[in-house]
């Protein structure tokens, strides 16, 4: 599976656990990882966040350091 498809799902699944509340509407990497079983959270979340300096899509907000909430 080539990164963005696998970025795609990632961003599915992630959606789809706080909307079923097994993952909460703010988290930390760790809950991520062990909610969907990855082991690369700590990295999706803040390469994906709202203002991340590399341009990629903003996906999240980052409400402190290292806790996280998905963009309305």
């Amino acid at each position: 599976m080539n990164s963005v498809l696998y970025e795609r799902d990632t961003i599915r699944r992630i959606r789809e656990a706080v909307a079923a509340g097994t993952l909460g509407k703010t988290f930390p990497a760790a809950d991520v990882n062990a909610t969907l079983n990855i082991t690369f959270a700590g990295v999706f979340l803040p390469k994906h966040r709202v203002g991340n300096p590399g341009g990629f899509s903003a996906l999240f907000v980052q409400i402190s350091r290292g806790l996280y909430r998905l963009k309305s």
